[in-house]
């Protein structure tokens, strides 16, 4: 069977659509070194700190209500947490050197990993992960910065593919970065300078070339968030097409970005050392 896809260049609307406003309400929390954060639908963030190599659970008025971590290899331990992402009931944390995923539940006890590099089976192998995130339909999908490509597991922790490989053709990933999932269970890629997306079977469906650096990618909810170190753009998925918009932030940024999220009527921005919050004008 032919495989159809579509390459689009997305402008980054700042003249044709009327940018959305945000206006700075305060700061939480107090990190050494953060390199990213996710919130659930409850209203809980976790934040992953490559410094002090821990993840700690916050609620939105700033209360750290739970940490785990520090250097090592052994479970609840980490060496350079890159990336979390949380439902209502599990965390998932990316340990990046310890080639692993590390899955805690919504207190942050330690249920299991996931570690596959030293498997038999090359296509389920993975290493220095820098991202992962679960499906509504419980699938799990690890972003493999060694073999620049995205394994596929099951909700019992089984291979069940890998895609985006140098056998992908015009959807091979070449610098990925993050990594996110759709309302639809697509699979966005932020690859370069590009978002590279993914059916929920490992299919190449659409390629946007983007022209800014971008560093970060997070979906919560309908909201689509990108992030440069210096601005931030959104996208709503009830929306028919994809349109990144430029957000406006009303109030004063004195540190590179991280991370963003948007949840509810609220603009979270992730700094190294606190969480930014705006609220929508």
């Amino acid at each position: 069977m032919k495989l159809k896809f579509s390459f689009l260049f997305i402008f980054l609307f700042t003249a044709y659509l009327l940018p959305q406003q945000y206006i700075f309400q305060s700061s939480i929390g107090n990190f050494r070194s953060a390199s990213a954060f996710y919130i659930t639908s409850a209203g809980f963030f976790y934040v992953t700190d490559k410094n002090s190599d821990e993840v700690f659970k916050l609620d939105t008025l700033g209360n750290r209500l739970k940490d785990t971590g520090g250097y090592g290899w052994t479970e609840s331990t980490f060496d350079h947490p890159s990336d979390v992402f949380a439902t209502p009931l599990n965390v998932y944390v990316s340990d990046k050197n310890n080639h692993r995923i590390e899955r805690f539940d919504k207190n942050l006890n330690f249920i299991s990993q996931l570690f596959t590099r030293n498997n038999d089976n090359p296509s389920e192998r993975f290493g220095f992960p820098l991202s992962c995130a679960t499906s509504n339909l419980g699938d799990m999908y690890i972003l493999d910065s060694e073999n620049k490509r995205v394994i596929k597991f099951n909700s019992f922790g089984q291979f069940v593919q890998n895609f985006g490989g140098f056998d992908a053709g015009a959807f091979a990933l070449i610098n990925p970065k993050k990594l996110a999932i759709s309302p639809s269970n697509d699979v966005y890629v932020l690859d370069d300078y590009r978002l590279v997306i993914f059916d929920q079977y490992g299919n190449g469906v659409r390629i946007i070339n983007l022209d800014k650096n971008f560093i970060n990618l997070n979906i919560v909810g309908d909201k689509l968030t990108l992030n440069s170190k210096q601005d931030i753009y959104s996208a709503d998925f009830k929306k028919p097409e994809i349109e990144l918009t430029k957000l406006n932030l009303i109030g004063s940024i004195n540190d590179l970005i991280v991370s963003s999220l948007i949840f509810g009527n609220d603009l979270y921005v992730l700094l190294k050392n606190e969480i930014l919050i705006f609220r929508k004008n």
